[in-house]
């Protein structure tokens, strides 16, 4: 199991407006994997970045 690190009201809103920013930029079309696989994938890539 994951364990999420406690993280600032500002720094989460911070990390949710870049993330809605990239989306903007790059929009990505619809993909055949499950909603689940997707978000444990951009955890995957948030942890490396930190």
């Amino acid at each position: 199991m994951i364990v999420m690190a406690k993280v600032s009201k500002e720094a989460r809103k911070a990390m949710i407006e870049k993330a809605e920013e990239d989306r903007a930029k790059n929009p990505k079309p619809k993909d055949k994997v499950s909603g689940f696989a997707t978000i444990d994938k951009e955890a995957e890539k948030l942890e490396s970045e930190n």
